[in-house]
C-alpha cells in the first residue's frame, strides 16, 4: 500500500479528522477553482471500446493539455464535491493562455467511460458545460461485454464464469439504475461493475444524452476503426475539436489484454440478443456497424 493510501486510511478511521479534511478540501477548491478551466471535450464511453488509447493519443498533442488523470468520475461518482473541485482537475487559465500564445490553439478534456451509462450524467454535464464536445467510442457489444467481464475478473471483482455472470446480471442490477436516478448521492458499485450486457445496449444510453445535446456536439467513433486506422480516426477527432492536423509517430493500443476465447454457443446467443438493440442504434445514428454476424 502506498503512502497516499495509508494516509487516506488513517484519516477515514478518525471521523473528526476526516470531516475536517473534507471542509479544508472544499475551501481549497473554492479558492483555486476559479483559477482553473472547464473541459472542452469529454470522452463519455463506452468502456472497453478504446477510450484509453484515444485519450492517450490526444494528450500527446502539444495543443491538448491533459486533466489531472484520465477518469475524473465527477458526473457519476464525485458529483457532491462540487464544480470547483472538478475545475481543479483541469489546467489553470494561465496554462491555457501560455499554450494559446505558443500554438494559437488549446483544448483540454477527460475520459470517464462510465458517464455514458449513468442516468444523471447527461443533465449534470449539460447544466455545467452545455457547449462541451462529446466523444463516443462504440465497440461490437458482444466483444465489449466479454472484454469488460475479463477486466473485472482480472481485477478480482468477479468470481463467476461469463455465462453465470450474464445469467445473474438482472438479479445483480435489480433496482440499481433507479436508485442512481432517484438519489443524487447514490453510486452503484454493482451497476458499474456487473453491467456487462446492460451497458452494451448503446441505444438506451445515447437516447438519454440526445435529450440534452444536439447531434453536432457528438463525435461517434467505431472502436474497431480506431485499431485499423488510428491516424485516420485521430485526424477526424482533431478536426471535430477544430484543431490543426497533427500526426503521431506511432499509435500503440493501450491496455490491450489477452484472454480465453468466448464459447461459440455463448457468442451465438449474444449476437441474437443484441440484434434488435443494434437495429435501434443503427436507426438512431444512421450508421450500420455490421455487428449482427
Amino acid at each position: 500500500m502506498n503512502s497516499k493510501k495509508i494516509v487516506k486510511k488513517i484519516i477515514r478511521k478518525n471521523e473528526k479528522i476526516y470531516e475536517q479534511s473534507k471542509i479544508f478540501s472544499r475551501i481549497y477548491c473554492n479558492i483555486l477553482g476559479p483559477t482553473h478551466i472547464l473541459p472542452d471535450y469529454i470522452i463519455i464511453g463506452a468502456a472497453k471500446s478504446g477510450t484509453t488509447s484515444l485519450y492517450e493519443y490526444m494528450i500527446k498533442n502539444p495543443r491538448i493539455e491533459p486533466a489531472i488523470t484520465k477518469q475524473i468520475h465527477y458526473f457519476d461518482k464525485y458529483f457532491s464535491r462540487g464544480s470547483n473541485w472538478y475545475k481543479t482537475t483541469f489546467p489553470k487559465k494561465s496554462k491555457k493562455n501560455k499554450i494559446l500564445k505558443e500554438f494559437g490553439e488549446f483544448q483540454t478534456g477527460e475520459a470517464t467511460p462510465m458517464y455514458m451509462e449513468h442516468p444523471l450524467a447527461p443533465k449534470r454535464v449539460h447544466d455545467l458545460i452545455p457547449n462541451v464536445k462529446l466523444i463516443v467510442l462504440l465497440r461490437n457489444p458482444v466483444e465489449r461485454a466479454y472484454s469488460r467481464y475479463n477486466m473485472e475478473l482480472k481485477n478480482n471483482n468477479e468470481k463467476l464464469t461469463f455465462e453465470e455472470a450474464i445469467e445473474q446480471e438482472p438479479e445483480r442490477l435489480e433496482g440499481e439504475f433507479e436508485k442512481m436516478k432517484n438519489d443524487e448521492n447514490y453510486f452503484s458499485n454493482n451497476y458499474h461493475t456487473f453491467s456487462y450486457i446492460t451497458s452494451s445496449i448503446y441505444a438506451d444510453q445515447l437516447e438519454r444524452w440526445f435529450k440534452y445535446f444536439p447531434r453536432e456536439q457528438f463525435l461517434i467513433i467505431n472502436g474497431d476503426e480506431l485499431k485499423k486506422d488510428s491516424n485516420g480516426i485521430y485526424k477526424k477527432t482533431l478536426n471535430f475539436l477544430k484543431l490543426s492536423e497533427y500526426k503521431l509517430e506511432k499509435y500503440e493500443a493501450v491496455g490491450k489484454r489477452k484472454y480465453p476465447s468466448m464459447k461459440p454457443e455463448t457468442r451465438e446467443n449474444l449476437v441474437e440478443f443484441f440484434k434488435p438493440h443494434n437495429k435501434r442504434l443503427y436507426e438512431l445514428l444512421g450508421i450500420d456497424f455490421g455487428w449482427d454476424k
